[in-house]
């Protein structure tokens, strides 16, 4: 069976070879095609990505070092280097560029409304205001959508029965994704449906994911973590108010411990 990343990857070089096409290169012309990433090279993932990318390129006669070129730019993990690439791309006056997930993608279509853009990876183009339409997206922008609603209500469906009792459900996204926003509404009517009350919890850097976790322990919902379009089921156990006390005591302790802490080291510093 064809792993997911890599069958986009092919149906995105695909894709791809429609635009590049369209600009009717003369002979002998290296085209350039820019890569947009909104996580680094050293993500185990990204490497199947750009293999993928480059094999549906190469079965629709496009190679690299031969006519075409890949210029990469990884924001590592930080959305708001996302502007800055997308227009250091531009400006190098690439022929077509190639992005996936929302927070990227927008930079890009921000960046440019001329340059072709293909996208991958994006829960709902029409609700991010990527495309007007499926059948008639318009502008510079093409690619693949993930439309996630049926995913996402089976998931809490699953959850559903593997834990009948169920009544709340908390749901970890960073708003700064636009992404996040259309699959937060699928999850919030599949959980009405299901008579499950929705907690979404914002989470906009991995410090914060500790907190949330703890926020769920004190609520004693059951936890659903988006991640990158899916989700991922996690039951927290009910607690009581003993539990929360002693939760709460532990808290008070570590802050002043490290007061403690700080207010030393002051006093070693001012020696």
């Amino acid at each position: 069976m064809m792993d997911r990343r890599a069958f986009i990857g092919t149906m995105t070089g695909g894709l791809l070879a429609a635009p590049l096409a369209a600009e009717s290169q003369p002979a002998g012309k290296v085209t350039r095609i820019g890569f947009l990433s909104p996580s680094s090279p050293s993500n185990v993932r990204n490497p199947l990505r750009l293999d993928a990318l480059r094999q549906g390129l190469r079965e629709q006669g496009y190679v690299e070092g031969q006519n075409i070129a890949i210029e990469s730019r990884w924001a590592e993990g930080k959305y708001d280097r996302l502007p800055g690439l997308a227009v250091e791309l531009v400006r190098l006056k690439v022929d077509v560029i190639v992005t996936y997930a929302a927070p990227a993608i927008q930079a890009v279509k921000q960046a440019t409304g001329t340059i072709p853009i293909v996208m991958a990876g994006v829960i709902d183009p029409v609700a991010t205001g990527f495309v007007a339409s499926l059948a008639r997206p318009g502008g510079n922008i093409t690619g693949l959508s993930l439309m996630a609603a049926e995913p996402v209500a089976k998931q809490l469906e699953i959850l559903k029965e593997a834990v009948p009792k169920v009544s709340r459900v908390a749901v970890l996204g960073n708003p700064a994704n636009v992404g996040t926003a259309p699959q937060l509404q699928y999850a919030q009517d599949a959980a009405r449906a299901l008579g499950m009350r929705l907690q979404p919890l914002e989470v906009r850097s991995p410090v914060a994911i500790n907190a949330a976790f703890t926020v769920m322990l004190l609520i004693g919902a059951v936890a659903a973590q988006e991640e990158r379009g899916g989700m991922m089921m996690r039951r927290m156990p009910m607690m009581g108010w003993p539990g929360m006390v002693v939760l709460w005591i532990f808290w008070i302790l570590l802050l002043i411990l490290m007061v403690l802490a700080i207010l030393w080291l002051v006093k070693q510093l001012r020696k």
